[in-house]
């Protein structure tokens, strides 16, 4: 399970949080699930599960998704969710990167997704900056060449 931070957004005095959240289970279902912290209140915006999920599953998603939140919402510094003035997530470097653009890269070319807005997603980064790092992650040898080289 996985829980970013996506979008901080501050309007007057009252602050908004969107989170991205993903379930794995190991019989292979995923849920994905976007979350919004505003003032005290915790909605969920949007789910997507594959396979489908039932009545009953949606029912305890909240549940699920309960704890995860509140150790994200918590744990953030400056009191509030995301303390910096940024709302880009902190990223490893190195190999470490290429290793994860190239595994988002791939989940969004699997669900029919644009990869290039998968990778700035979850990056925060331009367009320009992950289109840099897809071709750094091919470099690497953890994406398949563009073109075959003659």
């Amino acid at each position: 399970m996985s829980v970013r931070q996506t979008w901080l957004v501050r309007e007057g005095g009252a602050t908004a949080a969107w989170f991205d959240v993903r379930l794995a289970f190991a019989d292979g279902a995923r849920v994905e699930a976007l979350a919004v912290l505003s003032g005290r209140d915790v909605r969920i915006e949007d789910v997507r599960a594959r396979p489908p999920m039932s009545l009953d599953d949606l029912a305890v998603l909240g549940e699920w998704l309960e704890h995860p939140l509140f150790q994200a919402c918590v744990e953030a510094p400056g009191g509030g969710p995301g303390g910096s003035r940024r709302a880009r997530p902190v990223w490893p470097r190195g190999t470490e990167v290429c290793r994860l653009v190239a595994q988002e890269y791939r989940a969004a070319r699997e669900e029919g997704g644009d990869p290039v807005l998968a990778v700035m997603r979850v990056t925060g980064h331009s367009r320009r900056k992950s289109l840099r790092l897809i071709g750094q992650a091919r470099d690497e040898g953890f994406l398949a060449p563009r073109r075959a080289r003659r």
